[in-house]
C-alpha cells in the first residue's frame, strides 16, 4: 500500500462527515498530527460527529477561528483507493458524499476505545422459572448461536429491561465475559484440499487464478448451469487471493444462502470467514469493519453492502447469482452493487467473478463486447443432470375452481411423494390471495397510506400491504358498504396454494418457503436445512427457493403460474422471467436422481416460454439484445428516473411539469424527458408520487447534464427529488 501523507499538529486539514451539509469543513490537525484518511471526531455546531481526514484544508479565512479535530478514532485510516471508490460512486449515482460516507461507516460504536468489554453468551443452565421476557432473551441467543452481545445489544434484540438479563446471569442461563474488543478472525488455509474438480471446472479455475496472480483489475463472467459447481470454481480464486495475502469478498443475494456457503467455506479453508448482512449482531459488525481495515480478516461473505467496507487490500470480488435483482438498492444512495464492485476493484488492481447461470443482459453484453472474459460451465457437477423441461397447456387441462395445480401436474407431484422423493412447486406470490374483494359491492380492500390493494395473510390472519408494510387485521366486514361476511379472496399466494395441497395430499408433509413466514434469518436458515434432510415431501415456495439452495431429494418442480412475469410493461420483464424459470427450474435433480420441470403456462407459445423449453439461451440473450438495441434502451443506451414525492399532489405533479419544461441540458446531450406520469403506485406512505425518465445515448455525459438540469430548481420543503441511474424497477 502507497505510504499515507501526513499533517503536522495544528495544519489546516479537509474533513468530510457523515452529516448532510453537502460538503467538508477545515480543522486543525490535533495534538501528535494525523494520517490523511483518518478517521476522526469533529466538532460541528453543538455536536461531535465522525469524519474523515480528506485532504489539506483550503485555508483563506482567519485560521485562529478554526477549530481543532476532536481526537483520531483507534481505527486504519481509509486508503487512497477506498476514498476514490466513494466519490466515483457518488459522482455516477448523483449521491451526495455526505451519504457516501455513512454508507462507508454503517459499524456501531466506531469512537469507542479499544481494550475488553463485557459480553453475554448463551449459558449452561436453565432458569429456574421462564417468563415471556426470559424467553425472548434465551431465543434471541439461540437464534444467533454461539454469538456475543453487549449488554444493551441483548436487552434491545429481545426487548427487555437489562435487568432481565442480569437476573438470567445470576441463574446461570446466561453467561457473561470479558473479552477483548475486536479480535481478528481466524486465518483461512488455502492450501486445504478442495473438492476433486472436473476437467472443465479445473480449467475454469485455473483462468481465474491467472487473473489474481497478475495482481491487475480484471471482470470474469463465470456462466454455468444451475449445479454445475460455480462456487467450487470461485473458492478456488479465493485460495489464491488469500495465498497473494489480499483479501476477498463474496456478495450474495440472500441471507439464507449463507448458512450452507459457510458451511462449505470452512470446510474448504478450515475456518469461517466474516459475516456481514442484517443476520449478524452489531458487535460482530463493528469487529468485521475495524478487521477489515486492519487486514484482520482474509475473506468476507456479505450482502451488498459489504461493497462499501474499508479493505485494507482487497484483491477479489465474487458477484453469486450476479443477475440478481437484490443487489440493487432502491431507497437511500441508489447503486447497483454488481456495477460498484466492477468500479472498486478498478481502483485497487482485483478481480471481479460474476457468477450465475442466467447473467443479467448488461453483463452478457460486455462480455461479448470483449470488456469482461466469459468462462462457461456447460455441465453439472459430479453424476448429477440438467432436469427435463416441459410445458402443460392449461388451455387443455380440465381445472377446478379455485384450484391451480392441473391434474398433469398433479399427478407428477403424486408420483414423486410415492417413491420418497420431494416436489417444488413454485409461485412468486407471497400471502394468500393478492386481492381480497366484496362479493356485495365489488370493493377492493386497499392501504389507507398508499395505491396498492393489501395482501391477505391467512397465517397472521391479517392484512399487509407490501408497499408501505401497514398491517390490520382481517375484517369480517366490508369496509365500504359493511355487508358481513361477503368478503372472498381473488387469486392466489403461496398460502392459498399450501391450502390446496394440503387437501389434495394430506399424507404429505408440507413446507412454505416465504420471505414473511420467518421472524429471523436464523429460522429461515434451520428451516432450508430441515427441507434438504428430507423434512418434507412437497415445498411451496416464491422466489426465495430459486436462488442457490440444493435439496439432493428434489427431483420435481413445477411452477404455477409461469406467465406472471410477462404481464406489464416492464423493460426487463421477458429477461427476469426467463431468468426466474430457469434458476426455479435448476433446483430439480441435483442429486443422484433425473429431475424434471413442469411449466403451466397459458401462453405455450410465447417465445420466452419458447425458450425456456429449448434450452437455447444464447439465441434469447442475442434476440432480446437485438430488441434492446433497437429501441435504444440499456445496455445499449442509458436512462434515468427521477422520482417526486409530496403529501401534496398538486405541489408534485407543477414540480414535474415544471422540471420537463426547463430540460435545456438535457437536450444539449440529445437527451429525451418522457412525463411526468403518475408513478405505477402512485401512493406510498401517503405521499403522492411522479416519476419522469430520461433517454439518451450510450456514450453521452449524462450524470453532469443530470446535475445541472435539477440545479435550477429549488426542490420545496415537501418535496423528495430522487436521481436513479440505470433503474432496475419502474414503480
Amino acid at each position: 500500500m502507497a505510504e499515507l501523507e501526513f499533517f503536522d499538529e495544528g495544519a489546516l486539514v479537509s474533513v468530510l462527515t457523515t452529516e448532510p451539509v453537502g460538503r467538508a469543513f477545515d480543522y486543525r490537525a490535533p495534538e501528535g498530527g494525523c494520517f490523511l484518511g483518518a478517521f476522526v471526531e469533529v466538532p460541528l455546531g453543538p455536536r461531535r460527529v465522525l469524519g474523515v481526514v480528506w485532504g489539506a484544508g483550503e485555508g483563506g479565512y482567519d485560521l485562529a477561528k478554526v477549530r481543532p479535530v476532536t481526537r483520531v478514532l483507534d481505527a486504519a485510516p481509509m486508503g487512497e483507493a477506498m476514498r476514490a471508490f466513494l466519490v466515483r460512486a457518488a459522482d455516477y449515482t448523483l449521491t451526495p458524499m455526505p451519504a457516501m460516507l455513512r454508507l462507508a461507516t454503517r459499524a456501531p460504536g466506531l469512537a469507542d476505545p479499544p481494550g475488553p468489554r463485557r459480553v453475554y453468551r448463551k449459558g449452561c443452565s436453565e432458569p429456574d422459572r421462564m417468563t415471556n421476557a426470559r424467553g425472548r432473551v434465551l431465543d434471541v441467543l439461540d437464534e444467533y448461536g454461539g454469538a456475543a452481545f453487549t449488554l444493551g445489544e441483548l436487552a434491545g434484540l429481545a426487548g427487555v429491561s437489562t435487568s432481565v438479563v442480569k437476573g438470567l446471569v445470576k441463574q446461570g442461563a446466561v453467561a457473561e465475559e470479558e473479552a477483548p474488543r475486536d479480535l481478528p478472525y481466524p486465518a483461512l488455509d488455502p492450501d486445504l484440499p478442495g473438492k476433486a474438480l472436473a476437467v472443465d471446472q479445473a480449467e475454469a479455475a485455473e483462468r481465474l487464478c491467472e487473473g489474481i496472480r497478475a495482481g491487475r483489475y480484471g471482470t470474469t463472467l463465470l456462466k454455468g448451469v444451475t449445479g454445475s459447481g460455480k462456487t467450487e470454481v470461485y473458492l478456488e480464486a479465493v485460495a489464491e487471493c488469500l495465498r497473494a495475502g489480499r483479501q476477498a469478498l463474496v456478495l450474495l443475494p440472500e441471507i439464507a444462502l449463507t448458512a450452507e456457503f459457510l458451511t462449505r467455506v470452512e470446510a474448504r479453508f478450515g475456518a469461517s470467514p466474516g459475516e456481514w448482512h442484517s443476520g449478524v449482531t452489531q458487535t460482530e459488525r463493528r469487529r468485521l469493519w475495524r478487521m477489515a481495515g486492519e487486514g484482520g480478516v482474509g475473506l468476507v461473505v456479505g450482502a451488498r453492502s459489504a461493497l462499501f467496507l474499508p479493505f485494507r487490500d482487497l484483491g477479489l470480488i465474487v458477484v453469486d447469482e450476479e443477475h440478481d435483482t437484490s443487489y440493487k438498492q432502491e431507497n437511500g444512495a441508489l447503486y447497483n452493487a454488481r456495477d460498484m464492485a466492477v468500479l472498486r476493484a478498478s481502483l485497487c488492481d482485483a478481480q471481479v467473478v460474476l457468477a450465475s447461470a442466467t447473467p443479467c443482459l448488461e453483463s452478457w453484453a460486455n462480455a461479448e463486447a470483449g470488456k469482461y472474459q466469459r468462462i462457461d460451465l456447460t455441465s453439472r457437477f459430479g453424476v448429477a443432470e440438467m432436469p427435463d423441461l416441459s410445458a402443460i397447456d392449461m388451455r387443455a387441462e380440465k381445472l377446478e375452481p379455485s384450484r391451480w395445480i392441473g391434474p398433469t401436474l398433479a399427478g407428477a407431484v403424486r408420483a414423486r411423494i410415492e417413491r420418497g422423493e420431494q416436489a417444488l412447486l413454485f409461485l412468486n406470490r407471497r400471502g394468500y390471495a393478492p386481492v381480497t374483494i366484496c362479493r356485495a359491492c365489488g370493493h377492493q380492500i386497499g392501504c389507507e397510506h398508499c395505491d396498492a390493494r393489501m395482501v391477505e395473510h391467512r397465517f397472521l390472519k391479517r392484512l399487509v400491504c407490501h408497499q408501505c408494510g401497514e398491517t390490520k387485521p382481517m375484517p369480517t366486514a366490508c369496509p365500504s358498504c359493511k355487508a358481513e361476511d361477503r368478503l372472498a379472496p381473488v387469486g392466489p399466494g403461496v398460502e392459498r396454494l399450501a391450502e390446496e395441497v394440503a387437501a389434495r395430499f394430506p399424507e404429505a408433509r408440507v413446507a412454505v418457503l416465504s420471505s414473511d413466514l420467518f421472524g429471523s434469518a436464523r429460522a429461515l436458515k434451520d428451516k432450508i436445512a430441515e427441507i434438504a434432510g428430507s423434512g418434507a415431501d412437497i415445498i411451496i415456495g416464491t422466489q426465495l427457493v430459486a436462488k442457490g439452495h440444493n435439496f439432493p431429494l428434489l427431483t420435481l418442480v413445477g411452477v404455477i403460474d409461469a406467465d406472471l412475469g410477462l404481464q406489464g410493461s416492464d423493460l426487463r420483464a421477458a429477461e427476469r422471467t426467463f431468468q426466474l424459470m430457469r434458476q426455479v427450474s435448476g433446483r430439480a435433480g441435483r442429486g443422484d436422481k433425473p429431475g424434471e420441470a413442469m411449466l403451466q403456462t397459458y401462453q405455450r407459445d410465447h417465445a420466452v416460454i419458447r425458450a425456456i423449453l429449448s434450452g437455447d439461451e444464447e439465441a434469447f440473450w442475442k434476440a432480446e439484445a437485438a430488441e434492446r438495441e433497437a429501441a435504444g434502451m440499456p445496455p445499449y443506451g442509458r436512462l434515468a428516473g427521477i422520482v417526486l414525492s409530496s403529501p401534496d399532489v398538486q405541489t408534485v405533479f407543477d414540480f414535474g411539469a415544471e422540471l420537463a419544461r426547463r430540460d435545456a441540458p438535457l437536450r444539449r446531450i440529445g437527451a429525451q424527458v418522457f412525463g411526468p406520469a403518475p408513478a405505477p403506485v402512485a401512493r406510498v406512505r401517503g405521499r403522492h408520487r411522479v416519476r419522469l425518465l430520461v433517454k439518451a445515448a450510450k456514450g453521452v455525459a449524462l450524470q453532469p447534464a443530470l446535475a445541472e438540469w435539477v440545479a435550477q430548481f429549488r426542490v420545496p420543503n415537501n418535496l423528495r427529488l430522487s436521481i436513479d441511474i440505470d433503474p432496475q424497477s419502474f414503480y
